[in-house]
């Protein structure tokens, strides 16, 4: 290893020791909280992908294989894999939830978000109604072409 890839490396693991070692250390109260976060991967065959994914001690969550989709858990790391149903990958957040799909008491709404992103100059591939509440989407994507989903399944927060 070269001079440069150690002190790279020596950064970095100084870096996490100190700002990552803690999560609730690095966020204060004016963070915004996304909600629970899983990657949706597109798949060819999710017959193959649901049996390859249990493999790796993947457990199916939810879903309805019968419809192409499931959603599957390993500890608090959650895949849905899905059918026919995206273009590509994409990640999702769903805020009002928790890894374990129960409801948080208190969340920023997805509208909210959406508003907070707009004003921040972040483009919007797909809207939410902010004429309405409960439930909805909208999705934005990263500079390299990364889907990034916003999935509300809840009521809105009062």
């Amino acid at each position: 290893m070269n001079s440069l890839s150690t002190l790279a490396l020596a950064c970095g693991i100084a870096y996490l020791s100190t700002s990552c070692a803690s999560p609730s250390n690095r966020q204060d109260t004016d963070s915004m909280q996304l909600g629970n976060f899983s990657v949706s991967l597109t798949v060819k065959d999710i017959h193959a992908s649901r049996d390859f994914y249990e493999k790796l001690d993947f457990q199916e969550v939810g879903g309805d294989i019968t419809q192409n989709w499931l959603v599957l858990q390993n500890g608090t790391t959650t895949v849905g894999l899905f059918q026919g149903m995206f273009p590509a990958n994409l990640m999702t957040f769903n805020p009002g939830w928790t890894h374990e799909k129960k409801t948080l008491e208190h969340f920023r709404d997805v509208r909210a978000i959406q508003r907070t992103l707009r004003e921040r100059g972040v483009s919007l591939s797909l809207e939410a109604d902010e004429s309405t509440s409960g439930p909805a989407s909208f999705m934005i994507s990263d500079p390299d072409g990364n889907t990034i989903l916003f999935d509300q399944h809840v009521a809105s927060p009062e």
